[in-house]
């Protein structure tokens, strides 16, 4: 249910970030959270809990939405990647935090009970932070609170700087009050740069839970004890360096994705995991086949580590950072919000089918599956996937234009303004 509560909270998260802003939209996910934190704590029989995890989910899944958003419209485009990519950080340190955490209360009377009722504690920190915060300026400038947006921008750039980001700002605004119309959800596919733009951040999103993450996630104590390690306590152990090194890829990630760009970083990270599934397909193919040999049990739980170890630092972070850059002002929220929705669908269908799959065809060939699946992922990325590294918004959003009408498009514009003026 908290899946399902995810996909909700996302699908609507984009129409409340851009209605009533990004700073409300996170503190209402703190609330929303909390209240499912508080209520599974307390919950006296199994309906109340899963109404419970539904409020969790809801709260994660508006949460996934305005994060993003809210960080890439405050930074520099010079460390935009970087700032957005510390948001998945905090998603890879809190499963790795979250696994200490649970082995901490085995031992408590009522333990499950202050496992999921601890988890109240970050959203009610970050809504008390989130309260000192401003709100994103870009935002305050689409609701014409101009004076607002600039008390806000002073406080990140220097006056020079300033003075073009507002320019760039006045623009956008201009043209968006020329268009004189609200955005809808049939709107994001009824303009091609739009539609294109949506495409490339719907598709990562997919691609990214397609690509095996949740599953090696979810399912890492099952796929250890696949590989032959039949104590729990290991397993557990094993999973809990392999929620480490997600955390420790993230940082690497914090740094490539603005010295690397996008596109190369996610098209190595795809490289590694295709080699590091065909090892792990390998592995269970040889144990499948009888062999007593503890060599293929360790060389499962190398393809595992070096699945995480490709994937943490590239296609971890690289698809919120895309998608919180690649969509113009007034279809950030709801285009940010359908690609969430995306993400949270395809996460739910991997969880959901991949022990069946597992169990129908083996364990060796859906890893290879999943292999098949990451090389139309490196083509995907090639093919439709801009490098936004170092861009302003007003550039990222020409990109689309220009792949949409034509390389003249910006030289026909350029003339309409010539002659306008």
């Amino acid at each position: 249910m908290a899946l399902v509560g995810a996909i909700v909270g996302a699908a609507s998260g984009g129409w409340i970030n851009d209605a009533y802003g990004r700073k409300k939209a996170t503190l209402l996910a703190d609330v929303v959270f909390t209240a499912g934190a508080i209520v599974m704590a307390v919950a006296p029989d199994p309906y109340v809990l899963i109404l419970g995890r539904l409020l969790v989910g809801l709260g994660v899944g508006i949460a996934s939405v305005t994060a993003p958003v809210y960080i890439a419209e405050a930074s520099p485009s010079e460390v935009r990647g970087g700032l957005v990519s510390t948001n998945v950080l905090m998603i890879t340190g809190g499963q790795f935090l979250s696994y200490l955490v649970n082995l901490a209360f085995t031992e408590v009377r009522g333990t499950w009970r202050w496992m999921l009722g601890v988890s109240a504690v970050p959203a009610v920190i970050q809504f008390f932070f989130m309260l000192c915060l401003p709100e994103s300026p870009r935002w305050l400038f689409m609701k014409n609170q101009q004076d607002k947006a600039i008390a806000v921008l002073s406080k990140i750039y220097d006056i020079a700087r300033l003075e073009d980001e507002v320019d760039h700002l006045s623009a956008a605004q201009e043209e968006e009050r020329q268009k004189k119309r609200t955005v809808r959800y049939l709107d994001v596919f009824k303009t091609k740069e739009i539609r294109l733009a949506f495409l490339a951040g719907a598709g990562l999103q997919a691609f990214q839970q397609f690509t095996g993450i949740n599953t090696v996630m979810y399912y890492s104590p099952t796929i250890v004890q696949m590989a032959g390690f039949n104590s729990n306590q290991l397993a557990l152990l094993l999973s809990l360096i392999v929620a480490g090194m997600n955390a420790a890829g993230t940082i690497v990630g914090i740094y490539l994705i603005d010295h690397v760009g996008r596109k190369k970083l996610a098209l190595s990270s795809l490289s590694g995991v295709i080699a590091s599934l065909v090892i792990l397909a390998w592995s269970f193919f040889a144990e499948s086949s009888g062999s007593s040999n503890e060599i293929y049990g360790w060389l499962a739980v190398i393809g595992l580590a070096l699945y995480i170890a490709f994937f943490s630092p590239g296609m971890g972070p690289v698809p919120w950072t895309v998608n919180s850059e690649i969509y113009p002002e007034r279809y950030r929220g709801i285009c940010g919000g359908m690609s969430a929705t995306v993400n949270w669908i395809s996460n739910l269908i991997v969880a959901q089918t991949f022990l069946t799959v597992a169990k129908a065809v083996g364990t060796g060939a859906t890893f290879l599956i999943i292999a098949g699946i990451a090389v139309l992922a490196v083509v995907f990325v090639i093919v439709f996937v801009p490098e936004t590294k170092g861009l302003t918004f007003v550039e990222v959003e020409q990109i689309w234009k220009e792949r949409a009408w034509g390389s003249g498009y910006n030289i026909e514009s350029l003339l309409e303004q010539g002659n306008d003026s």
